[in-house]
């Protein structure tokens, strides 16, 4: 016979599959920004998983180094100080700084911003969604030289 402890215990563990096969995985993701290539690399919990050209700010509209984590996120977004231009899947870390997407493909690779940085559209794209799954408290944003 089939002690009720028993049935308990098989009911807990079952339970405790269920739910851990239904919450999302725990990933960390660190977005490191180099401002000396212009380039910014991906991670996923410490496995490189993307390479993409970006462009920071121009001489005289630094991007701030440091260690940020995003603050706000903002699948549209049109900013207020420059012209309402558009800034596609903002990730806003340091007050009005953000890494968007843009339409000025031609410049990624150097320095062409107001000090944000700027994607691809679609690299902008996979970023936020990549962000949006994973969580704010679980993403760094590292930009450094």
């Amino acid at each position: 016979m089939t002690s009720v402890f028993g049935v308990r215990l098989v009911f807990a563990a079952a339970i405790a599959v269920l739910t851990s096969a239904l919450s999302p995985a725990h990933a960390d993701v660190v977005v490191h920004i180099d401002k000396s290539s212009q380039r910014m690399a991906v991670s996923v919990d410490g496995a490189m998983r993307y390479d993409w050209p970006v462009s920071t700010g121009r001489s005289g509209y630094g991007t701030p180094n440091g260690v940020f984590h995003p603050q706000l996120m903002a699948r549209r977004w049109y900013s207020r100080k420059y012209y309402n231009s558009p800034m596609p899947h903002s990730i806003f870390f340091h007050g009005g700084f953000a890494i968007h997407g843009t339409n000025d493909l031609a410049r990624l690779g150097g320095p062409a911003s107001h000090g944000c940085i700027r994607l691809h559209p679609s690299h902008a794209a996979v970023l936020y969604g990549l962000v949006e799954r994973t969580g704010r408290g679980s993403t760094r944003i590292e930009i450094a030289n």
